[in-house]
């Protein structure tokens, strides 16, 4: 009779998220899903024994938020004091560089797919516009959404914009691979735009969309008031709209109001949204996905993420993209929402890395916890022998050559110890 599992793997540490660490734990694997997880001598045979030693396995890692497409960007454009000098580096160079359907532009995404492989991601929220990422992501066996982003200050027909580009991404979905449509943010989208997301979202299954909000206090004092740098820049890339009317509130509500933000909205950043923005923006049941070390990166300031917890949020993480970042090493993000919440519980800023990012992609039933039924695309991540907080471990800054990427395929049969 074949034994019970596949694989079995054993650990100085087991961290599941769903539930506390197991010392001396195991993960047994069988046609590559969990079939069960538990601590000590007595686990079930398998055909592979992998013995890990000073290891703490946990969930592979779920980028909530990233722009592949920028990736041939990085080191292009530098850290900046305030976010409209760091837009304006971004359009400079990508006016100097980027030819439209420059296939060179396929390397660097290729590249940084791989990087976060190699890292421990196992699926991704991405936003394109050019749409070269799905067919990589596919390609890649990397699980994702990718969110088609639309802007337009400017337009009246919303229907249309999001026709024309259900119209334009169709046939790029693939293996693995969702397309969602998605607004830009506040700044760079019409009411009317926002309205035909927003019904095209909530038909879809399961209902999803994408939005950048509240990242910069320009932002907010475009929706405050009707002026301020937003307005200025706008107005001299001839994208203002005469007539529109400031909402006279936060990004948050205005967006609340709008119905954009709901259950199956990522709403990404919020570093200036107010305790009750934030309070609404969790009762919706949306997901606030939070880029510090990018949010640092272009100017707006550390996001609160103890607010956040605070709040009840549903929270998840992403890097952001290559030209807000030095890497998209989920792990150096959660060394950063250590410093910015060093309160609070360890397995709490885990989950936003692994179940909260899954859920939120509608990937929760596949990733985010190492339990039964689940996928086993785990990551092994070295600790010191001796370890007492496995979880704890896990945030200081893990670097790459910690990290073991484990997918069961990718076994022989052999015994490792």
């Amino acid at each position: 009779m074949d034994p019970a599992a596949d694989l079995l793997l054993r650990a100085a540490w087991v961290c599941p998220i769903a539930t506390p660490p197991l010392r001396d734990g195991w993960v047994a694997v069988r046609d590559g899903r969990i079939s069960e997880v538990g601590q000590g001598a007595r686990a079930p045979e398998a055909r592979h024994v992998d013995v890990l030693g000073d290891v703490a396995v946990m969930p592979g890692l779920v980028n909530a938020h990233t722009h592949l497409e920028l990736s041939w960007l990085r080191d292009r454009v530098p850290p900046r004091g305030d976010f409209l000098t760091w837009v304006g580096g971004l359009m400079a160079a990508r006016r100097s560089m980027e030819q439209p359907g420059d296939p060179t532009t396929d390397g660097p995404a290729r590249a940084a797919i791989a990087d976060m492989r190699a890292t421990g991601t196992v699926a991704v929220g991405d936003i394109a516009n050019a749409l070269i990422t799905p067919r990589l992501l596919a390609e890649a066996r990397m699980p994702a959404v990718v969110f088609h982003e639309l802007l337009g200050f400017r337009v009246t027909d919303g229907r249309r914009h999001v026709e024309e580009a259900l119209v334009r991404h169709g046939a790029l979905a693939g293996e693995g691979v969702r397309l969602a449509v998605a607004p830009h943010a506040p700044f760079s989208v019409s009411p009317e735009l926002f309205g035909a997301i927003r019904d095209w979202a909530a038909g879809a299954t399961p209902p999803i969309t994408s939005v950048h909000v509240a990242e910069s206090p320009e932002e907010v004092e475009l929706l405050a008031t009707g002026g301020g740098p937003w307005r200025d820049r706008l107005n001299a890339l001839g994208a203002w709209r005469e007539g529109w009317v400031a909402p006279g509130c936060g990004p948050g509500d205005y967006l609340c109001d709008l119905g954009v933000i709901d259950q199956g909205t990522l709403v990404v950043h919020g570093v200036q949204l107010t305790d009750a923005e934030l309070a609404r923006i969790a009762a919706s049941g949306a997901t606030l996905v939070t880029c510090p070390r990018s949010n640092a990166w272009v100017g707006v300031g550390d996001p609160p993420i103890e607010r956040f917890l605070a709040s009840g949020v549903r929270l998840a993480l992403g890097t952001d993209s290559l030209a807000s970042a030095p890497d998209l090493n989920l792990f150096s993000e959660l060394a950063t929402l250590r410093r910015l919440a060093p309160r609070a519980p360890a397995r709490r800023l885990l989950a936003a890395a692994t179940q909260g990012g899954a859920d939120a992609l509608g990937l929760g039933v596949d990733f985010g916890a190492i339990v039964p039924g689940r996928h086993a695309r785990v990551v092994a991540v070295d600790i010191a022998p001796g370890t007492r907080d496995p979880e704890e471990a896990l945030l200081d800054g893990v670097t790459r050559d910690r990290i073991r990427a484990i997918d069961p395929t990718g076994y022989d049969g052999s015994v490792h110890r």
